[in-house]
C-alpha cells in the first residue's frame, strides 16, 4: 500500500527553515498592519503563524527582531513592480505611491523608527544603516537631476536628499494621526516640483517687505492646561514627579530610564508613583504635555511681533534641544511613533497636538505670507505641513546620528529657501558726478 507524503517531505532542513521564518514574518505582518506592533505578543504570532511559542523562539527571539524582518522584507517586495525611473527623473512621489499599495507599511516603518532610536535596540544599527543608504541614493538622485536640469544649480544635493528623507518620514507618521490633512504623494510631489526653482525664489507678485507687521494669531494649546484635581498635597506631588521625571528622561533618555528610578528621585515608593501614573506610558504621556507646556510659556515671554522673525528664531531651540534635553527628544519620538495605532491610550493626545501645531505654524506663515517675506506662490498651510513634518524628521534622524545630523543647520536651510532674509539696505547713489578714480 503506497504512504501519501507531504510536499515539503522532500524539503532540505534550510528549506524547511526558510518557510517557517517566511510564515512567521507573514503572520507578523498580518498582526502588527491590523493591530499595532504594540498589541501583539509572540504568542499571538506563533498561533497565527500554526507554532508553539518556543517553536517560534528558534527563529527569533525577540519581537524586534521579527519587526526588522517584517520591515525588511516589506521594503524589499515593494521594490517589485517599480518601473526604472528614467534619467534625471525625481522618483520620491512616485516610490510614495507605491508604498501606498503595500498593506500596513506607513505603521511598520513608523514603529520601528521609533522604537529602535533608542541606542540598545536591536534594530538600532540596522535603521542607522537605513537612513545612510537612503541618504546616499537620494543625494546621487539629486545630483543627475540637477544635471538633467530638473534640479535648480544652486542646490546641494547632500543637503537636499537629509531633508527631503526627514520631511518624507515626518509625513509618514502625520498621516496615522491627520489623514485627512497629509497626502504624502501629493506634498513630496509639491516638493520635487519646487527643487527645480532657485534657493530664495519669490514670487514677482509678492509685494515688498511690510514694514509694520501683520499681528500673529495665538497659538492654540498644545495640551490641556495642568490638572487642578484632587487635594493640593496630591497636586505638588505630580508637579514634583513630572519635574523630577523631567529631568532623568533628558539626562538618559527613553531606554535607560526607570519608574523605579523615577520614584527614587522624587523620594516616593514605586506604588505611590504609580497611583498617579500607572505605567510608563502614563508618566511618559504626561512629560511630554509638561514640556510642552513649559514651551508654551516661553513662547508666550519671548513674543517676536514679525511672523518670518520668530521662524527664523526656531532652529536656536532646536540647537538648544539637542544639548540640553537629548533624551527628551528620544522620549518624544518613541512615543509619538508607539501612539500612531488608533487604540493607543496616547493617540489622541499627540493627535490633538499635531493639529494645533500644524495650525500654529499656519498662522505664522499666512502672517508672513502677507507681511511680504513669504513668496505669494507658496501655500502657508502646505508650508507648515512640512517644516513640521520636517522637523520630526530631522530629529529621527538626528537620534540614529548625532554627530551627522546638524538639526538645526538644516531647519535654517529650509528657511533660507522659504523664507530668505530681506537684501541689506544699499547705500544710496551719489546725486553729483565725480571724475575720482574707484
Amino acid at each position: 500500500m503506497a504512504t501519501s507524503t507531504s510536499p515539503t517531505d522532500s524539503l532540505s532542513r534550510a528549506e524547511k527553515t526558510a518557510r517557517t521564518r517566511a510564515s512567521i514574518v507573514r503572520s507578523a505582518h498580518d498582526l502588527f498592519a491590523g493591530r499595532g506592533y504594540r498589541a501583539v505578543s509572540l504568542r499571538d504570532i506563533a498561533a497565527h503563524a500554526g507554532l508553539s511559542h518556543p517553536g517560534l523562539l528558534r527563529h527569533f527571539a525577540t519581537k524586534d527582531a521579527i519587526l526588522v524582518a517584517v520591515v525588511d522584507a516589506v521594503e524589499t517586495s515593494g521594490l517589485d513592480g517599480i518601473p526604472f525611473p528614467p534619467p534625471g527623473s525625481l522618483p520620491f512621489s512616485g516610490l510614495a505611491e507605491h508604498n501606498a499599495t503595500v498593506p500596513g507599511y506607513l505603521p511598520l516603518f513608523a514603529a520601528l523608527t521609533g522604537e529602535a532610536s533608542v541606542p540598545d535596540h536591536p534594530a538600532h544599527a540596522y535603521m542607522r544603516a537605513r537612513y545612510v543608504q537612503v541618504r546616499e541614493a537620494a543625494a546621487r538622485t539629486l545630483a543627475d537631476a540637477r544635471t538633467h536640469g530638473r534640479v535648480d544649480p544652486s542646490r546641494d544635493p547632500a543637503g537636499e536628499a537629509v531633508r527631503i528623507a526627514a520631511a518624507w518620514d515626518g509625513l509618514q507618521l502625520l498621516a496615522q494621526y491627520l489623514p485627512q490633512q497629509v497626502d504624502i504623494v501629493d506634498a513630496l510631489r509639491r516638493h520635487e516640483e519646487r527643487l527645480g526653482r532657485p534657493v530664495g525664489h519669490r514670487d514677482h507678485a509678492t509685494p515688498s517687505r511690510a514694514e509694520d507687521p501683520n499681528p500673529i494669531a495665538p497659538a492654540p494649546p498644545l495640551v490641556p492646561a495642568d490638572d487642578t484635581s484632587g487635594y493640593r498635597v496630591g497636586r505638588s506631588r505630580r508637579t514634583a514627579i513630572l519635574t523630577d521625571a523631567l529631568a532623568l528622561f533628558a539626562r538618559s533618555g527613553y531606554g535607560d530610564t526607570s519608574l523605579r528610578q523615577v520614584a527614587d528621585a522624587v523620594g516616593v515608593s514605586k506604588s505611590t508613583l504609580m497611583h498617579h501614573y500607572p505605567t510608563k506610558e502614563a508618566l511618559l504621556s504626561a512629560v511630554v504635555a509638561e514640556r510642552d507646556r513649559r514651551i508654551e510659556r516661553k513662547v508666550e515671554q519671548a513674543a517676536i511681533p514679525r511672523a518670518a522673525d520668530a521662524l527664523r528664531a526656531m532652529p536656536d531651540g532646536a540647537a538648544r534641544d539637542a544639548v540640553d534635553e537629548p533624551g527628551l527628544i528620544q522620549v518624544y519620538a518613541v512615543l509619538s511613533c508607539e501612539a500612531a495605532p488608533a487604540d493607543h491610550p496616547a493617540h489622541a493626545s499627540f493627535t490633538h497636538r499635531f493639529r494645533a501645531t500644524v495650525a500654529h505654524f499656519t498662522a505664522l506663515f499666512d502672517a508672513a505670507r502677507r507681511d511680504g517675506d513669504l513668496s505669494y506662490d507658496r501655500d502657508p498651510a502646505f508650508e507648515a505641513m512640512w517644516w513640521v513634518a520636517l522637523w520630526d524628521g530631522l530629529q529621527y534622524q538626528w537620534l540614529y546620528d548625532r554627530e551627522g545630523i546638524d538639526v538645526a543647520a538644516h531647519l535654517r536651510a529650509h528657511l533660507d529657501d522659504v523664507l530668505p532674509a530681506p537684501p541689506l539696505a544699499q547705500p544710496e547713489a551719489a546725486t553729483t558726478s565725480s571724475t575720482a578714480s574707484p
